[in-house]
């Protein structure tokens, strides 16, 4: 694709990326058979060679528009585009240059959008504020309406955090929103691991990982995050742990962008390389200790499952197989639905802003989940988990809940977490 970038950003290093990925772009439309929204909509600029098409020409100097905005805001990010694509076009990194423009350069967004998504930019990524919310909330459940109840899920409690302090410890990010909403899925992770022999550690200063301000198009607000983050998680690596354990592919996937996104960052540029180099989703860490984990299996909590890996997982981080390949070892089925690929719609806070469409997706992929008769449901990111069980009287898990219960893994315990070097 021939570009002629405006002076603007021409020369900057949004710019210079922005330039080398649209002109990889050969027009070929094989995107359009795996976007979700293009799928819903059948509109062009609703799919990611429109959307391309709208990002050149802000970037070649057209005023941004409402419209274009609209288009763009309307993207999940799934990167599925990047997962069919033939030449390699690294669309979602576009896309956040693009919402990155469009938030600098358009008409300001209405008061109640601007105010609603410095909201959730504050309130999702601070747990001070965000546990008392969540917890309220939970409490007061049945008397909410509908709509609410499927964002607040019900409280399951998180049972016990493994006392044995091991030799090979790894770092576990906690989150923002996931220890509140379903807390068992971190301590499921720790008591996992626990059985291969691995202890996690939490380091007291890590927090969100940036995907929610970065996906609402607040950069810096993303990069102070990343660099909190960063600060909090090298002293551990200096000390000689070496994985960072990420239990939601959501920010998994965050994480394995620092490098790049703090690449001309003189003082962080080293650091954020060695973070997203030692970062793992815990599939991966779980596939790479299965020889300690299957002489203790005890049971199969469910004969068959129905999986729903996300888009984080399989088209970001591009992890295809692992699950299915645990879940083989530990005696239960796992069965992937149909057209597995396409979104279920939750995209962060893409099913705040945009209900209609995330209900239809979600709905297609709970009726495509249904098919396959199994009597739960796992995924393995928050954000997913949550969006399906809104949808569905089924138990939606993450993965790792299910292999916890397989392990029967209850010891010993207490709640003295290692905090701070």
């Amino acid at each position: 694709m021939e570009t002629h970038l405006a002076d603007f950003i021409r020369d900057t290093p949004d710019g210079i990326e922005a330039d080398a990925i649209l002109r990889a772009c050969v027009h070929c439309g094989f995107c359009t058979a795996t976007c979700p929204t293009y799928q819903l909509l059948g509109d062009e600029l609703d799919g990611p060679r429109g959307r391309i098409y709208l990002i050149k020409e802000m970037l070649e100097g057209a005023t941004p528009t409402a419209k274009s905005r609209l288009h763009l805001d309307r993207c999940l990010t799934c990167r599925a585009c990047e997962t069919t694509c033939p030449s390699g076009v690294k669309y979602g990194r576009l896309a956040d240059i693009g919402r990155d423009v469009v938030e600098k350069r358009a008409t300001p967004r209405p008061l109640r959008q601007r105010l609603l998504r410095r909201a959730l930019r504050y309130g999702l990524t601070r747990r001070w504020l965000f546990d008392p919310l969540m917890a309220l909330g939970q409490a007061l459940r049945p008397a909410l309406p509908a709509s609410l109840q499927a964002k607040v899920p019900r409280r399951r409690e998180a049972g016990p955090w493994p006392g044995t302090i091991h030799d090979e410890r790894m770092l576990l990010l906690d989150g923002c929103v996931q220890p509140a909403m379903m807390p068992r899925i971190n301590a499921a992770t720790a008591r996992v691991l626990d059985k291969a022999g691995i202890s996690l550690v939490i380091a007291r200063d890590a927090g969100c990982c940036g995907a929610i301000q970065q996906h609402l198009a607040d950069r810096e607000g993303a990069l102070s995050r990343m660099r909190q983050n960063i600060d909090a998680w090298i002293p551990y690596l200096n000390q000689g742990i070496t994985t960072i354990v990420v239990n939601a592919s959501g920010c998994a996937a965050m994480i394995a962008e620092y490098g790049h996104l703090l690449r001309d960052d003189p003082e962080y540029a080293e650091k954020a390389a060695r973070v997203s180099a030692a970062m793992r989703d815990v599939s991966q860490v779980v596939a790479g200790v299965h020889d300690r984990l299957l002489p203790q299996l005890v049971r199969a909590p469910f004969p068959r499952a129905a999986f729903h890996p996300p888009c984080t997982l399989q088209h970001a981080l591009q992890i295809r197989g692992t699950v299915e390949a645990l879940f083989k070892a530990a005696g239960i089925d796992l069965f992937v639905p149909r057209d597995a690929h396409l979104c279920c719609g939750s995209a962060g806070t893409y099913s705040i802003f945009e209900p209609a469409i995330a209900t239809r997706l979600r709905n297609d992929k709970l009726a495509k989940l249904a098919e396959l008769g199994a009597p739960v449901i796992v995924s393995a990111n928050i954000g997913c988990i949550a969006h399906l069980q809104g949808g569905t009287a089924a138990p939606v898990l993450h993965w790792i809940e299910v292999l916890d219960d397989a392990l029967m893994a209850r010891h010993v315990v207490n709640d003295g977490l290692t905090r701070s070097p």
